[in-house]
């Protein structure tokens, strides 16, 4: 069986307002329930604050702002996902997040394709995979947290 035709990418599929979301297992640390959360004074908009993960301050980032989906509340499904990015962890607040899948690899499209479809900024989108019945945004999480984001999160950190 020749691997190269059927290799798959593991994803942790999130869910924000009707969208789902997914973002590569390796990149994931953990996905929390909502914690309290520190307001950090001077912050971007989307950045909600930091919480105390285990002994390690994470600043916490509300997806919805950053993508200009309107504001929610936060409710019993809300997840914080923890994601690793150039040696640094942040957390993505998300309305839910529903399950880990592996998505073939001929299944993802490039992105462009499918502009106006989804709210979100193209530059985000890594792709998107379509599966039976359900379209899987996947996100390019460099791009959501940019260089100068990760700066600003850095000196959240302090």
């Amino acid at each position: 069986m020749g691997n190269e035709t059927n290799q798959e990418q593991k994803v942790i599929v999130f869910q924000l307002k009707d969208e789902e979301f997914a973002v590569p297992v390796d990149q994931v640390g953990s996905i929390e329930r909502l914690m309290k959360i520190t307001r950090v004074p001077q912050a971007a908009d989307f950045v909600k604050g930091v919480i105390n993960l285990r002994g390690v301050v994470t600043p916490i980032i509300d997806l919805r702002i950053r993508f200009g989906i309107e504001a929610t509340e936060f409710d019993e499904s809300t997840r914080i996902i923890i994601v690793s990015l150039d040696d640094m962890d942040v957390g993505l607040i998300v309305d839910a997040a529903n399950d880990v899948i592996d998505i073939p690899t001929e299944a993802i499209e490039p992105a462009p394709e499918v502009v106006g479809a989804v709210d979100v900024d193209v530059d985000y989108i890594e792709g998107v995979a379509k599966l039976e019945n359900r379209l899987l945004i996947l996100l390019n999480l460099q791009k959501v947290l940019t260089n100068e984001d990760m700066k600003d999160l850095k000196s959240v950190e302090g």
